[in-house]
């Protein structure tokens, strides 16, 4: 049975914080709260979490995860940027974009796109995942919670633990967040193309 934390959305507590992060360096799997619906998360190295996640999204290994990061310098760790993505990241990061890149050898074949070798970046503008990372002093392997069958995130913690209390071992509730999805940009292309239109204006990335 999952945790259930209420966490301050905007100041979250650190003792609060500090036990969240515990719980995913000991290989747990959490629902945390992001500036575009809640999303599930797990360390990059717990392949059992990585695992559990596939298993609630019915994903396969083609489907591409995010690395959740701290800022555009942890990023540069498991991606292979060239330096116009890299501009294109630099100014708009933190934000609601999700850019997919070659993943550097820190990033374990598991949670690659199988066939590309790829895996998506970013930063969040939410205070509970800064935060978060701040306090663990690594990147969550994340994938939107959106279940089965549905086309969009859950957006309120208390409706995931009314559904996912046994396949959670922390839920972190800040509240209700923002519900519709990042802007996902490949930079693997040249150029970079648009995969899904969200709340990040493609616009302002100069792309149509």
């Amino acid at each position: 049975m999952a945790e259930y934390v209420q966490v301050h959305p905007k100041n979250p507590e650190v003792r609060l914080i500090r036990s969240a992060a515990g719980v995913l360096a000991d290989g747990g799997l959490i629902a945390y709260p992001t500036d575009s619906g809640y999303a599930l998360g797990c360390t990059l190295d717990s392949k059992e979490g990585l695992d559990r996640i596939r298993l609630l999204r019915r994903a396969d290994r083609n489907h591409h995860y995010t690395l959740v990061c701290a800022d555009l310098s942890q990023i540069g760790i498991y991606a292979i940027i060239d330096t116009p993505g890299y501009r294109m990241m630099r100014n708009h990061t933190p934000g609601p974009y999700t850019f997919i890149v070659k993943a550097s050898g820190q990033v374990p074949r598991r949670a690659r796109h199988q066939k590309r070798r790829t895996v998506g970046v970013r930063v969040p503008d939410h205070p509970v995942p800064h935060a978060l990372l701040a306090e663990l002093g690594a990147p969550i392997m994340s994938s939107s919670l959106i279940l089965p069958g549905e086309s969009a995130a859950m957006t309120d913690g208390w409706m995931i633990r009314e559904r996912l209390a046994t396949q959670l071992d922390l839920i972190l509730d800040s509240g209700p967040c923002g519900s519709e999805p990042t802007t996902i940009v490949d930079l693997t292309v040249v150029p970079p193309q648009v995969l899904r239109r969200g709340s990040g204006d493609p616009a302002e990335l100069g792309l149509e």
